[in-house]
């Protein structure tokens, strides 16, 4: 590669290449540490940092005031700030809380663009003659979004790429708005350091010595098109202020949630319910016109004092207008937050689907389907719990991990997956017995078998011995220990298990637990 002329002797952009459009970007610094404290809360200057694969990509202004930076290691992030804050990256978050940010924008001026979480960008041209100038017209959106610990800076100038070079650029606090005047962006964008191009050949630009775009822009772009191609062109145009991209408004997701306000307050369930049957068949409807059924709702109730009762319902399937009013009735049943009269109801689809993959097969529907129905019809006449399947939880004891789900209810999978020292593991029992059963455990001589404190059994088990007779031991197994609570002098416990095999092949769970024998489990 040639050695790079002076920056004035950069060659003009390509005639056939479309203008720039003059565009104004809205930028607030450090979204995804904002999003995280819109989410879960914490302190305005509390010290945060966000990671993404080990690697700091957001930090607090406290972290940075300590030390921290992006592209730092997360040991590194914290040997400079013991007190920090650690957080794994969320990009479902981010999007999540920028939106009403969004919504806002385009309440002020329609066409925005959403570059990414935190960063957006619209046509200036209409903006700027609404509000009088293309300055007023910036001061307008940033006074729409700023707000708390938000501070949102704007930048204007020929194309995308330079307006976000320009809102990112350092101002005054007192001045959130940098302008670039139009046909100024390659000097304006000269200075700037290669690595706002985010782009993989950085690295090697900067160990063939350009350093700045304005180093980049003064190569001849035939040149770069000869080593990079298509992306060599878009790099210098980029450098050299020739930004030629438009500005794509998004598509404004339809709006899908209901709120039904009650005016007085409603005190009884059933008011409540009936008065949310139109608006759950418009709630529906409104998927439908949208090809989407819902499969996991959120409703929330809203008292007339300001208290809130929150939920995700799950459904077997999808839900239809009468089960969406059922959920509302049976939360209002449940939920013990209200103190007041429901003053609103809000249903919003928390997870939804494409309709096609519902759809009633050709030939009708199958037993699973069948049996579906069934049960939703005895569930909207019991109540929540009055249908339950079960499922099997998290516990050490066989009889504490089966648990019983109502119809629809998501099982407890996280419980399950939590580390449960001294479980039973596969394969369980195909017999539990809810009920302790209590035997007698001896040797040959009749002696009692217990466990010593090295958790060795005093003698070898021989038979089994309960109301029902003896059983002969042909084989055992064990034991195995299971301690709990052992802080706790009054709930403390120490319990060993046996698998044993009488002589009917018939294999047991035992426990021994304080020198007393029960049967746990057997295995058919």
């Amino acid at each position: 590669m040639p050695a790079a002329p002076p920056a004035s002797a950069a060659p003009p952009p390509a005639t056939d290449a479309p203008a720039p459009v003059r565009s104004l970007v809205i930028w607030v610094p450090d979204w995804p540490v904002v999003a995280l404290r819109r989410e879960s809360g914490g302190e305005p200057g509390e010290p945060v940092a966000v990671f993404a694969k080990g690697v700091v990509v957001a930090c607090s202004a406290a972290a940075r005031a300590d030390g921290v930076r992006r592209g730092q290691r997360r040991r590194d992030a914290q040997a400079r700030c013991p007190g920090l804050r650690v957080a794994e990256a969320d990009e479902a978050r981010d999007h999540r809380q920028f939106a009403p940010l969004v919504a806002r924008l385009e309440e002020m001026a329609p066409g925005v663009q959403v570059l990414q979480p935190g960063l957006c960008a619209l046509r200036a041209r209409g903006p700027a003659r609404f509000y009088g100038g293309e300055t007023e017209a910036a001061g307008a959106l940033l006074a729409a979004v700023t707000e708390g610990d938000i501070d949102a800076r704007a930048g204007l100038a020929d194309g995308p790429f330079t307006a976000q070079q320009a809102a990112r650029a350092r101002t005054r606090a007192d001045r959130p708005i940098h302008v670039v005047e139009a046909g100024r962006s390659a000097e304006f964008l000269a200075p700037l350091s290669i690595a706002v191009l985010d782009d993989d050949t950085v690295d090697l630009f900067a160990r063939l010595g350009v350093q700045t775009l304005g180093d980049l822009a003064a190569i001849h772009p035939d040149r770069l098109v000869e080593r990079f191609g298509f992306r060599g062109a878009r790099l210098h145009a980029l450098a050299a202020g020739a930004d030629s991209r438009p500005v794509t408004p998004r598509t404004p997701p339809p709006e899908l949630h209901r709120e039904v306000a009650f005016e007085p307050p409603l005190e009884i369930a059933d008011q409540v319910a009936f008065g949310m049957r139109v608006a759950a068949e418009d709630f529906i409807a409104g998927l439908g016109a949208v090809d989407l059924v819902c499969t996991e709702l959120r409703v929330i109730l809203t008292g007339d004092r300001g208290e809130t009762s929150n939920r995700v319902w799950l459904h077997p399937g999808t839900f239809d207008a009468a089960a969406v009013v059922d959920r509302v009735r049976w939360q209002l049943a449940e939920s013990g937050k209200l103190v007041s009269g429901v003053a609103k109801v809000t249903i919003e689809p928390e997870a939804v689907d494409a309709a096609s993959h519902h759809a009633v097969s050709l030939f009708g529907s199958g037993p699973e389907q069948r049996v579906h129905h069934a049960l939703s019809r005895v569930q909207a006449m019991l109540g929540h719990r009055g249908v339950v399947t079960p499922v099997v939880g998290g516990g050490r004891w066989l009889s504490e991990r089966q648990v019983l789900v109502p119809w629809g209810d998501r099982s407890p999978n996280s419980d399950r997956d939590r580390p449960w020292p001294g479980s039973l593991p596969d394969p369980l029992p195909s017999t539990v017995f809810a009920a302790a059963l209590p035997l007698a455990v001896v040797d040959r001589d009749g002696d009692m078998v217990a466990v010593d404190g090295r958790g060795e059994p005093t003698a070898v088990p021989a038979a089994m011995v309960s109301a029902n007779g003896s059983r002969g031991i042909r084989s055992w197994a064990g034991p195995w220990p299971v301690f709990e609570r052992l802080w706790d002098p009054e709930r403390a416990r120490r319990a060993h298990r046996f698998q044993v095999v009488d002589a009917t092949q018939t294999a047991w769970l035992l426990v021994c637990d304080g020198g007393e024998w029960y049967i746990e489990g057997r295995y058919d």
